[in-house]
C-alpha cells in the first residue's frame, strides 16, 4: 500500500468508517487516480437509496478537508457484494429458477 492510501485510509478509520459501521455498512478503497478517490460502500451502505448522499456529506467531505493535496473528489463504484451473489446463487439453486 503506497503512502497515500495509508494516508487516506487512516482518516477512513478514524472520520468515516465509525459513521458507517454504526449502520452495517463498511467502506474498501478501490483506487486514487488523478486526486478522485474510488470507493466500494459494502454491507448496509452497498445499494443503499443514501448511498450518495453519505458519500457527498460524509466520506467526501471528510477526505477534501483533511487530505485536499490527495483527494478532491470521491467516487463510488457501484458493485454486487460476494453476500448478494451467494444469496442469489441459493435461490436459483434451491427454487430451481
Amino acid at each position: 500500500m503506497t503512502e497515500e492510501l495509508k494516508r487516506i485510509e487512516a482518516i477512513l478509520d478514524e472520520k468515516v468508517r465509525p459513521a458507517l459501521r454504526a449502520h452495517g455498512g463498511e467502506i474498501e478503497i478501490d483506487h486514487l487516480e488523478n486526486q478522485v478517490l474510488y470507493v466500494k460502500l459494502l454491507g448496509q451502505c452497498a445499494g443503499c437509496p443514501s448511498a450518495d448522499l453519505t458519500n457527498e456529506t460524509l466520506v467526501e467531505a471528510e477526505l477534501v478537508q483533511a487530505l485536499p493535496e490527495l483527494v478532491r473528489k470521491v467516487s463510488v463504484v457501484q458493485t454486487v457484494s460476494d453476500e448478494l451473489w451467494e444469496q442469489a446463487r441459493r435461490l436459483l439453486r434451491d427454487h430451481h429458477l
